[in-house]
Formats: C-alpha cells, structure tokens, sequence
C-alpha cells in the first residue's frame, strides 16, 4: 500500500514517487477536495514536460501514466495550478482548495474516416481505443480516449490514500467545478463508479432529495438551459444529492436510474426538491 509522507507519495516498498518539482505552484493549503482531471496531451512524458515548465503556468500535484506510471510535481500541501477559474460549495478558486490529479489521455476527440478518431494535436486513435457518448454539459457527441483498467487501478489506490490521509470531503471533476469551460475529465472516465470506491462509506452521510413533481433537470443554472438529454425530465420522488449550489438552482447527483442511464447530474430549481428524513 502507498503512503503520503510529509506530503509526498511514497511506493509501499518506501520509495518515493519519481518526483520532478513543477515551478508553477504557490501558498500553502489545507485540501478539502480532489479534482480529477485528463491531460489532453500525447504522451505521459509530454504532459510532464508541459506541466513543469514555466511557460505552460499549469501544473498538477500527480500525473498517473496509462501504464500506472505516478510522477508528483508539488508537494500535497502546496497550491498548484491545476482548476483555474473555478468555483464549488461557495468556494471560488479551487487551486486553493484541491489536490489536482493528471490522467494520461488525450481527451475529446473528432471523428476521422471509417472507424477512427483525431485527437486536437493530429493523431488518430482507432474505434476501439475510444468512447463516443456526449458530455453532460454538451449536446453533441464527440470521441473520448477509454482509461486503462491499471491507470484507473492506481488511480483509485493513489485517490484512496490522499481521501484517507488528509480528510477530503469529495472527488470531483474539472468540468463539476468549471462546468462551462472544461470538460475534462470527461464521459469515458467512470466518476461515479470512482468515487464510491474511493469514499467508500462516506458518501452515505450526505443529505438525500427527491423531486415533488417531474422536474426538469438542465444543463445550466436557470431555464434559458437546454435539458440534460436521456434523463429529463426527472420523475416524480427521484433521489438525488445536491453538490453545488447557484442561486435558487441546485446542481444534484442523480442516485436513481432514469431511463437506464445511471450517472446522471444537472442543474434543478431548489422549489421542487425536498429532504429525505
């Protein structure tokens, strides 16, 4: 099992992490959340040299490789630029606020003849290296490089950990706390199925709603949104949990399966929920 000492990670035969400092990083934090996050770069390699150059101003505290492989570049208590413009629970800049994680994965991509997919830098993956399914903030559906089963593996142990040694409330996604300027780490990452293997228990503690009415559930805080396609609108006593907030909208979780999609979330007007006792 992997460890987190003085905020490095540690392999379970008490080797560090190969570590390569990032200089874009600031003040010290105290995390509350983890932000998963895709690199959309070519290769594990390059986004290391990406995200520890000067140039770039972006950093993450890990970057995970396809292959398993863990670089750090800050140190766990220190603030990286990882979320930018960010915002979730009434917190505004997310950086001050997160531990950011990095996946390996060359994110959204368009379709390129029979059965192929282009990347944003040129280079074209095959049918069966990608997802195609829409973003829940989009409405049209676009390519999306599958994670590996041991990226994801670690990924888990490594989130686990951080979870466990420094208390975090919640991991969330890029595009949960900039929903309408990032979409990473997007639909082919199984946040879902994540988070309870990473939360475990946790996740039983939070308050549960259910709808009053069929309620229709949007993209965007307010009804110029479009609905979210396949689940809306919500039926009447669906269950959801509520992990943003804007105004009289609420952006929910929803628990129960809708039309058999199962990892649905959008935006609610708060009049039509109520609280399970």
């Amino acid at each position: 099992m992997m460890k987190v000492k003085n905020h490095r990670l540690y392999h379970d035969n008490d080797l560090q992490v190969d570590y390569v400092p990032s200089p874009n990083r600031s003040q010290q934090i105290d995390p509350k959340y983890l932000i998963m996050h895709y690199t959309a770069g070519s290769s594990f390699r390059s986004s290391l040299n990406w995200l520890t150059n000067p140039i770039s101003k972006a950093s993450a505290h890990l970057l995970i490789g396809r292959d398993g492989e863990i670089a750090q570049m800050v140190p766990f208590n220190i603030k990286a630029w990882h979320a930018g413009q960010s915002s979730w629970n009434n917190l505004e800049g997310m950086n001050s606020y997160a531990i950011g994680i990095e996946l390996d994965n060359a994110g959204k991509m368009v379709p390129y003849g029979n059965n192929r997919w282009r990347s944003w830098f040129g280079k074209v993956y095959d049918d069966d290296e990608v997802l195609e399914a829409t973003h829940k903030h989009e409405d049209d559906p676009a390519g999306w490089q599958v994670f590996t089963e041991k990226q994801l593996e670690v990924a888990v142990e490594v989130a686990t950990i951080l979870v466990n040694h420094y208390g975090l409330q919640e991991v969330i996604g890029h595009d949960d706390v900039s929903p309408f300027r990032k979409v990473d780490p997007g639909p082919a990452f199984p946040m879902q199925s994540f988070s309870s293997k990473v939360m475990g228990r946790r996740d039983d503690e939070v308050p549960v709603f259910v709808t009053t009415t069929a309620l229709n559930i949007r993209v965007g805080p307010g009804t110029e949104y479009e609905q979210v396609p396949e689940i809306s609108p919500l039926p009447k006593n669906t269950r959801v949990i509520v992990i943003n907030s804007f105004l009289n909208w609420k952006y929910v979780d929803v628990i129960d399966p809708i039309h058999a999609t199962h990892d649905g979330r959008g935006w609610v007007h708060s009049r039509y929920l109520r609280e399970v006792e």
